[in-house]
This record gives structure tokens, C-alpha cells and sequence, in this order.
């Protein structure tokens, strides 16, 4: 949560968009998958409320987050006001297990399958994987390769013609991004749970020009680690988001006024 902090104070000082913070630190448990839900369900609950209320409003919503457990909360509100919307998610891991398929009971690796209803999160379901777009994933378990293989979610791998195999899964579909810093090849920001073979700000930065061609929904950046080493944290910081900015510019173009009227209307 100290990395989230500090990327949210970067992206607060960029935009000039005041941070709201919600939840507070808490000691990491290292417990269960359902250990660790449960603690945190309030908080998650929380986060759902706020993002809920920034949709519904014709807003768009900007979200630093410590793990990306956190989206356990964001995507059932995102699928539940615009069913439509393409989710892509940047992670080095596909995170679609579920309670019986994970080998290590990390609650990140079960973010996509709760928010799809395959277990229940507590937290609400409403997401169609087959709306969801892996970008960059390459730690995959043989589960999680099972529900690739049979076309949803879809894998955009790292490699050749990355942002033309990007453009072609969302179409021109809204699209709603979910960013985890390990997405990216190890170094390049302080993050863990790294993996080789990952993407290079030069990619990132390509697939944000590509996607901000699109209705854009939120955008939220999850797993910048602090190392506090202040000053390099924040140099990190800036290389990550000039790589996200061709995002940040069209969310700061968008109007909300006709996306309040539909977002009224699609959420009843």
C-alpha cells in the first residue's frame, strides 16, 4: 500500500486530480486465499462503493491499489455498468484460477474467475471472461491455459506485433485496464512476483496509444512496491507513468455528460 501511495501522489501531482484514500494499512496476514478475503472484505466493500459512485456519476475513475486482489471489487461494479466493456488486463499472470485449482492460495491469482462468479467472492460476479483481454501474461498454470485455450479470456503474449494482436482483441469495444507493474520485464519498476520475458515501457507505452483510441471506462495500476528508497521510487514512478500517458491524456479529454446519462440507465 506504500507503493500505491506514492504512485497515487505522482499521478495526483500530474493530473492535478486531488487523491481520495480508502482503507488503511494493515499487517500482511500470510494466511489463505479465504483468510485473507475475509479480512479484507471490508475494505474491498469499500473500494466497490466509491468506484460505483464515480461510474454512475459519468466519471472516470483513476485507481492506485497495493495487490491485485483489490480488483475482486472493481470489476464486478465496471461489468454490472458497462457489461460490454473489454477488461484488459497487463499481468505476468493470467490470476483466473480458482479456490480448487490454485497449487498456492494466493488471492491475486483469483481475481478474474470471482469477478466472473466462478467462486464467490463475497464481493459480487457479473463479468463475462470472454469480455477480458491478457496482455502479456506469461506465468500461466494448466488450468488457467485451459480456459485460454477454449477462448475466453483472451492472451495477448509478449512479442512481435504486440499493439496489432491488442487493437484486433478489443475492437472497438470500451475498455476498462487493469495495470500490475509486473507486467512489465524485471527491473524496470520495483514490483514483485516477477517473471522473465515481460513487456518494456516502450510496449506499455505503445498498447496505452492503442487503447486510447477507445471509450476508455478507468484505469487502475496495481503492485508498485516502495523499496523506500524515496528518490528512486519516484524516478520509477515517472517512467511508469510517461508510459501510461497517452491514457491519462484521453481520460482528461473525455466528457462524462452522455456517459452519466448511460450509466444511469444501464445500472437501472
Amino acid at each position: 500500500m506504500a507503493g500505491a501511495a506514492l504512485l497515487g501522489a505522482q499521478l495526483s501531482a500530474r493530473t492535478g486530480v486531488a487523491p481520495v484514500r480508502l482503507a488503511k494499512s494493515e499487517p500482511p496476514l500470510a494466511l489463505g486465499w479465504a483468510a485473507e478475503l475475509a479480512a479484507a472484505r471490508p475494505s474491498l466493500s469499500e473500494l466497490a462503493q466509491a468506484i460505483d459512485r464515480v461510474l454512475v456519476a459519468g466519471r472516470t475513475p483513476l485507481t492506485t491499489m497495493g495487490r491485485c486482489a483489490c480488483a475482486l471489487a472493481t470489476l464486478p461494479v465496471v461489468a454490472r455498468n458497462f457489461p460490454g466493456a473489454c477488461i484488459v488486463w497487463f499481468d505476468a499472470h493470467a490470476d483466473s484460477n480458482t479456490p480448487k485449482t490454485t497449487v498456492t492460495g494466493y488471492l491475486g491469482g483469483l481475481v478474474l474467475t470471482g469477478a466472473a462468479g466462478l467462486w464467490n467472492s463475497g464481493l459480487g460476479e457479473g463479468l463475462s471472461l470472454s469480455n477480458v483481454v491478457l496482455v502479456g501474461a506469461r506465468d500461466i498454470d494448466p488450468a488457467e491455459r485451459a480456459l485460454i485455450d477454449a477462448g475466453a479470456p483472451q492472451l495477448v503474449a509478449p512479442g512481435a506485433n504486440l499493439t496489432a494482436r491488442l487493437r484486433a482483441a478489443i475492437g472497438d469495444s470500451p475498455v476498462y485496464i487493469h495495470i500490475d507493474c509486473d507486467v512489465l520485464d524485471p527491473g524496470i519498476v520495483p514490483t514483485e512476483y516477477s517473471v522473465p520475458g515481460g513487456l518494456s515501457l516502450s510496449d506499455v507505452r505503445s498498447a496505452c496509444a492503442t487503447l486510447a483510441g477507445n471509450e476508455i471506462i478507468g484505469l487502475e495500476v496495481a503492485e508498485f512496491e516502495a523499496t523506500g528508497k524515496v528518490s528512486e521510487d519516484i524516478a520509477c514512478a515517472t517512467k511508469l507513468l510517461d508510459a501510461l500517458q497517452p491514457l491519462l491524456d484521453a481520460m482528461g479529454r473525455s466528457s462524462g455528460n452522455n456517459r452519466a446519462t448511460r450509466v444511469r440507465s444501464l445500472a437501472g
